[in-house]
């Protein structure tokens, strides 16, 4: 086999065996295209390259200012590479598993007020025809109350959605499966878009004769659902209504709004972890700044010897 060859055989077992979603195996295709062609520049194979050719491809990609975290899921990929083609005995050692990568950047996720939650749901609410208006309050409303990563969210089935639900069965990453607890409002506005899409499935199918989405927010293309891009614009579009700068808004940051909302609230970080589906509680430790500030104020607020400023 050639490199392309034997990428795509890793990228099969990593469907077959590992279950990744595709967005993962699309990513590792990308990242190990990439190493793959430095290696045709240099003369060199994937099957007999050495750990230090290795940490070269990557010294060259930090020297070309790539950003750490793109650096870093580069040789994630290549890892996992190496480590399937040593188990399929292509090779007898794994020449990457020895690399460090470079250390992440401890940086805040970005998030939004609950004021400004607030505006963006009203916009949801007025922006658009009356059918437009319940898809995207409910798809801000169910967003901002389970905390879903964006592909969990334009992927629901409708089945998930039936019978007024107080939770939401999500299948995450990996195939892995949790239980989301849905808020009253984002019951009512599942209700109001379920009844307005199922008149227009069965209308379509009357006039049509199309069959009915197995989706909760349905789409023509080929998908079947809307789209993470279209949502993505979407939510661009819903921020300029509501007056909040575009650029912090994005569907991950309504995710990091739902938990830093919640654990300033008081909620568990481990309730967090699960609600967010974080297989480590380590990702969830993003937001202990935000226990970090409840605590510091608890102690302003209520110790008997603070001296407030003055």
């Amino acid at each position: 086999m050639n490199g392309a060859d034997q990428i795509a055989a890793f990228l099969e077992a990593q469907a077959a065996e590992l279950d990744a979603s595709e967005n993962t195996r699309l990513a590792y295709a990308r990242d190990l295209k990439d190493f793959a062609l430095w290696l045709d520049r240099h003369r060199m194979a994937l099957l007999t390259v050495s750990q230090d050719q290795i940490e070269s491809y990557l010294i060259d990609l930090d020297a070309a200012g790539m950003a750490r975290a793109t650096r870093a899921r580069r040789l994630s990929a290549i890892r996992q590479f190496y480590r399937f083609a040593f188990e399929e005995g292509w090779r007898s050692d794994n020449p990457a598993v020895r690399i460090k990568g470079p250390a992440k950047e401890k940086r805040l996720p970005k998030t939004l007020s609950e004021g400004e939650v607030e505006r963006l749901l009203d916009a949801a609410r007025s922006l658009g025809r009356p059918g437009d208006r319940l898809r995207n309050t409910c798809l801000m409303e169910v967003l901002y109350a389970t905390g879903l990563r964006v592909t969990e969210l334009v992927s629901l089935p409708v089945a998930a959605a039936r019978g007024d639900p107080r939770m939401l069965l999500v299948r995450g990453k990996g195939g892995k499966e949790r239980m989301v607890p849905l808020s009253a409002p984002a019951r009512t506005a599942l209700s109001d878009w379920l009844a307005h899409r199922d008149a227009g499935e069965a209308e379509a199918e009357r006039a049509k004769g199309t069959p009915p989405s197995r989706f909760l927010f349905p789409s023509r293309g080929k998908s079947g659902h809307l789209t993470r891009h279209r949502f993505y614009l979407l939510i661009k579009e819903l921020s300029v209504a509501a007056g909040v700068s575009p650029d912090q808004v994005t569907p991950h940051t309504l995710r990091h709004a739902f938990a830093t909302h919640l654990l300033s609230r008081g909620a568990d970080l481990r309730a967090i972890q699960t609600l967010l589906g974080h297989a480590d509680v380590a990702t969830t430790e993003i937001y202990t700044h935000v226990l970090e500030d409840r605590l510091k104020e608890l102690v302003l607020d209520h110790h008997p010897l603070a001296r407030e400023e003055g």
